[in-house]
């Protein structure tokens, strides 16, 4: 029988900083999305933050970044980010059980009236553990959303094979046609009215403005990774990567200029970006969600999205909001 050693969970604070991003860099689940030195690209003042800290025995044992809506009666995981949830250590599920319990505990202490968290896919944990997931389920949690999300598997280098033969000649002719180039770059200002245009060709817009993406690249340089693709030298198309943990590296925003759309550059940028993330030690591609943004139902599929992201052999992966709602 083990000891129960109790946990005891804290508000974040700027003394906690370092401490904080030390964490998450060494957690097993944790992401570029759950670390401060990201969340400061927000606005002061944009979201009413409420990070907070599980400890035990004068030593922490998990994170939750979030913040508070609904005049603090609304706990939402992450705020301002992709990824939310409880980042911890590969820790056994009594543990992520008892983590969950305080953490309801706390909730109700504080008069939070429900609860919203968005842990990564199974993918972005360095050990795979849904204890997490698992606990809550096991506590009554429900499911707000699932969205579908695509990722390409790189980690045995052998990606391009898998791709549909279509898409194999294609990426071949962009090659043989040799008038078409991709490259590192930190143009953001060439690649966001690229980003906006096509954004608005599907009736949405980015979720980040020219200046977070600078702003960004200022505070995580090393977490995010422009890639611009040329015709001739005109900026014809572009990535940008977000680096997010040593496992998997996620195409935040993939976008062209439609009038050259016959040149298929997007199919150059994904496979360019499979093989530099392969190169540097990442096992996946996410692609990310393939929602229908112009549907009323956030859950509808974006079926030629979907076919588009299957034809480089990337697979379905949920996406979820889990809930809790108190009585």
């Amino acid at each position: 029988m083990y000891k129960k050693e109790k946990i005891e969970i804290i508000e974040y604070s700027e003394k906690y900083r370092q401490d904080w991003d030390s964490f998450v860099l060494k957690s097993n689940n944790g992401t570029m999305f759950h670390k401060q030195s990201f969340l400061d690209y927000h606005e002061s003042g944009k979201f009413d933050f409420y990070h907070l800290m599980f400890i035990q025995n004068d030593k922490i044992i998990g994170l939750l970044p979030g913040g508070l809506t609904d005049s603090g009666k609304v706990f939402w995981s992450p705020v301002g980010a992709s990824y939310g949830g409880i980042v911890a250590e590969d820790i056994p599920f009594r543990l992520a059980l008892q983590m969950v319990d305080t953490l309801l505990e706390f909730a109700a202490q504080k008069g939070i009236n429900e609860l919203f968290l968005i842990p990564p896919p199974i993918i972005y944990n360095k050990v795979y553990n849904q204890h997490f997931e698992y606990a809550m389920l096991y506590r009554k949690f429900d499911f707000e959303y699932h969205y579908i999300s695509h990722a390409i598997e790189i980690s045995d280098g052998n990606f391009f094979n898998k791709f549909d033969i279509k898409t194999q000649r294609i990426i071949n002719k962009i090659y043989r046609d040799n008038n078409i180039s991709i490259m590192e770059s930190t143009d953001f200002d060439a690649f966001y009215p690229i980003l906006v245009k096509n954004k608005a060709k599907h009736k949405s817009k980015p979720t980040h403005s020219l200046r977070d993406l600078k702003r960004l690249h200022e505070l995580v340089p090393d977490d995010i990774k422009l890639f611009m693709i040329y015709y001739n030298e005109t900026p014809i198309a572009g990535s940008l990567l977000f680096l997010t943990n040593p496992k998997v590296a996620l195409c935040f925003y993939i976008m062209m200029e439609y009038e050259y759309k016959n040149l298929k550059p997007t199919f150059l940028g994904i496979y360019e970006n499979c093989k530099w993330a392969y190169q540097n030690g990442y096992q996946w591609f996410d692609i990310g969600v393939s929602q229908d943004t112009s549907s009323d139902n956030p859950m509808t599929p974006s079926h030629n999205l979907i076919y588009f992201k299957e034809r480089f052999h990337a697979r379905g992966l949920l996406r979820t909001t889990y809930h809790y709602k108190f009585k």
